[in-house]
């Protein structure tokens, strides 16, 4: 996916375009990150070794899901009675988990997006509907490539429809209202998920495999993307501006290592 090269003005310029647009179709746009414009959009599943069968997954967060609670104290009762047979069941026909998964966020979302925001791979792709927050995660750590990148994404067009079947790959957007940690509503999380029925049950695939760049010529679009590639020399200047917004890692994070990175942070640039 290729993208031309912006400033951080210009980004901040098109993107009201873009979400001034979206409200007028009453639809929504979602901002993410990289700090590398060479990343694709990957969940933290697919960079580890784990399966991307959906009912090996459930197996394997449900199997540890009692070590963690009895090791932060924290209860998820949301969905207690799937249990893993009932996920079993979910997964035996695409009926079913179409059924569950694509008309509403999926099982245990509440302890998954946990999982997703303390580093266990998660097919769970996080976004912001803040533009901000997207970019601060772009530009955080020093410099790893010239460019970084921010993604904007809408599922639907203007006609406000989506159109699927168990042959083709699947987003579904979860939105915003589930009790997760302090960061997933510092940081106005949601996520996205991919799946599709193959081989006789349902997989996590790429976002990749389903995203398409914006065409202006197609009378309909879904799962669109749009793509900035930002200067990472513009870095002082858009942290600046976003500490000023009071965004910065404490804030997003509320933990001591975010507090270290904002004091980091603050000593680098004295003018801050």
């Amino acid at each position: 996916m290729t993208a031309t090269v912006v400033s951080w003005d210009d980004f901040k310029s098109q993107t009201t375009r873009l979400i001034d647009q979206a409200r007028a179709d009453h639809a929504s746009i979602l901002f993410r990150g990289h700090s590398s414009s060479d990343w694709d959009l990957q969940t933290t599943l697919e960079r580890s070794t784990h399966s991307d069968s959906v009912e090996d997954h459930y197996g394997m967060v449900l199997r540890i899901k009692s070590e963690i609670e009895a090791f932060t104290g924290l209860k998820w009762s949301d969905d207690a009675d799937v249990d893993y047979p009932k996920i079993q069941r979910i997964c035996s026909t695409y009926e079913d988990f179409s059924m569950r998964f694509s008309r509403q966020a999926p099982p245990h979302y509440a302890y998954m997006s946990y999982l997703r925001h303390h580093g266990f791979p998660s097919p769970l792709l996080d976004w912001s509907t803040s533009r901000f927050v997207a970019a601060f995660f772009a530009f955080r750590a020093h410099p790893i490539a010239d460019n970084v990148a921010i993604f904007a994404y809408r599922e639907r067009d203007k006609s406000g429809m989506k159109v699927g079947g168990n042959d083709v790959p699947s987003i579904r957007v979860c939105g915003p209202y589930v009790s997760g940690p302090r960061r997933h509503f510092a940081q106005r999380s949601q996520y996205t998920v991919c799946t599709m029925w193959s081989d006789g049950g349902p997989y996590f695939l790429s976002h990749n495999d389903v995203c398409k760049p914006f065409d202006p010529k197609k009378d309909f679009q879904q799962d669109i993307i749009f793509k900035f590639e930002l200067p990472s020399s513009e870095r002082e200047k858009v942290m600046t501006e976003l500490e000023d917004y009071g965004l910065n890692a404490y804030g997003l994070f509320g933990s001591e290592e975010g507090l270290m990175e904002s004091l980091s942070l603050r000593e680098e640039f004295s003018d801050i």
